[in-house]
């Protein structure tokens, strides 16, 4: 099954990363976001009205005491083509949380996560605009499934509640483990899977979340230790597309010498929700064979590997035919030849709040998680935002979906698809971007 967090990551002494410039400079422009990420109001010049009439190209341009009535009296005229109110046209900033990370200075959250927003991260920032901009903020309203251990989302027993999912919104869920309806975690892989797909954002609390408005399903699978079976993992799936999710995260592997023949229940799940609307992403495999892991490996599934804080592959991740994209999962380098790559070479792993400590009962931002897990949420959140935004229309189809998240991400290694990267690098902004063509 799918790591546990390993022990290490990055030495003490490594220097955290400043806030880019892009990002600085976004922070300073910043005129379409509110503190709350609401949506952008359409706003007029005071006092003036456009006014366009028939034979005559040039538009005029009024000031006038009483707009409103003077566009009702111009077009009661047979003379006026259009009378309008001089509308104001705003940038798509850069949406720059709040979000503190490990210390107490506001905004600090991009020093830690890379993975959002350095040059091998997925853009975040950008891609929060434009579904600022689109009026669905995060990702509101999509339904994501993150089928793990159980999420933290509500204090049970001795097991406290995150501080950082407080506001993120949650569905019902169901444990297939302890057969109930909560899926509380207890080891923490699942808590962190999830908020990387919607952990409150600019709430003064730790780090951000991808797709923070997102609506988020807990379906818990795998026991306390990470391990659950393909029948019970098939109940999820089905369960989850009949309760409505339009994403499936799945941050689990089987074995490179597991076949679909051994998992059949599993594979006609999947099959099944991605007939009624669901995207199913899966974790290619963190052995570094050159196959890919069940079920990312299946046809009806987005298989994701892992890259490094320098754009690399992961030394872990595994690669070959199936393998759709790749997204931030930390560790070393792989040892390749690629630009900028360097054998032993070991960047930051993915920071998120979750569960620590010998008996998981405190939430802190541990070091140590890496792993083609932590690939997996950075595209299911990024699926999600290209649903909310309206790219694709109100309703995409999962084949839709995939086909943007393939041409908007950003090509690594050899040119075009190759079985180390797939189709590149996730770019949540480009994927979101109203301007970025339809192919």
């Amino acid at each position: 099954m799918e790591e546990l967090p390993r022990v290490g990551g990055v030495p003490s002494s490594h220097p955290l990363s400043a806030l880019s410039p892009r990002l600085a400079l976004a922070a300073a422009a910043m005129t379409l976001v509110a503190a709350s990420g609401a949506s952008a109001r359409t706003t007029t010049v005071p006092g003036e009205v456009v006014v366009g009439y028939h034979g005559d190209a040039t538009p005029h341009v009024l000031h006038v005491a009483d707009p409103s009535a003077t566009i009702a009296r111009l077009r009661a005229k047979p003379g006026v083509r259009y009378a309008v109110r001089n509308v104001v046209a705003h940038t798509t900033a850069a949406y720059v949380p709040n979000d503190p990370g490990r210390g107490a200075t506001p905004g600090r959250w991009a020093a830690v996560q890379w993975n959002f927003t350095g040059p091998a991260g997925v853009n975040a920032p950008d891609a929060w605009g434009h579904l600022i901009a689109a009026g669905r903020p995060g990702g509101r309203g999509v339904k994501v499934a993150v089928l793990d251990t159980g999420i933290a989302y509500r204090a049970f027993g001795k097991t406290p509640a995150s501080p950082d999912l407080v506001g993120t919104h949650f569905v019902k869920g169901y444990d297939f483990v302890g057969h109930d309806p909560y899926a509380n975690d207890r080891n923490g892989h699942g808590t962190h899977v999830a908020s990387t797909i919607a952990e409150s954002t600019n709430n003064g609390v730790a780090l951000t979340g991808l797709a923070y408005g997102a609506s988020i399903m807990p379906v818990k699978v795998l026991d306390d230790d990470g391990e659950g079976d393909a029948a019970v993992i098939a109940k999820g799936v089905r369960y989850a597309a009949d309760h409505g999710a339009k994403v499936i995260n799945l941050s689990l592997e089987f074995s490179a010498d597991v076949g679909w023949q051994q998992i059949p229940q599993l594979i006609d799940a999947i099959s099944e929700a991605r007939r009624k609307g669901a995207i199913v992403v899966a974790a290619s495999g963190n052995e570094a064979d050159r196959v890919v892991a069940y079920p990312a490996r299946n046809a009806n599934v987005i298989s994701v590997g892992s890259t490094t804080e320098h754009g690399c592959l992961s030394d872990f991740s595994n690669q070959g035919r199936g393998l759709d994209l790749v997204a931030p999962g930390g560790g070393p380098d792989a040892p390749l030849s690629d630009p900028g790559c360097t054998q032993d070479s070991t960047g930051r792993n993915i920071s998120q709040m979750t569960l620590i400590g010998v008996h998981h009962t405190k939430f802190g931002i541990p070091r140590g998680y890496q792993g083609t897990s932590m690939a997996v949420p950075h595209v299911s959140a990024t699926a999600a935002l290209v649903i909310a935004s309206g790219v694709l229309g109100p309703d995409p189809s999962p084949d839709a979906v995939e086909r943007r998240l393939e041409a908007t991400a950003r090509d690594l290694g050899p040119a075009g698809y190759d079985t180390r990267y797939g189709w590149g690098l996730v770019d949540a902004a480009k994927a979101t971007d109203p301007t970025v063509p339809v192919s």
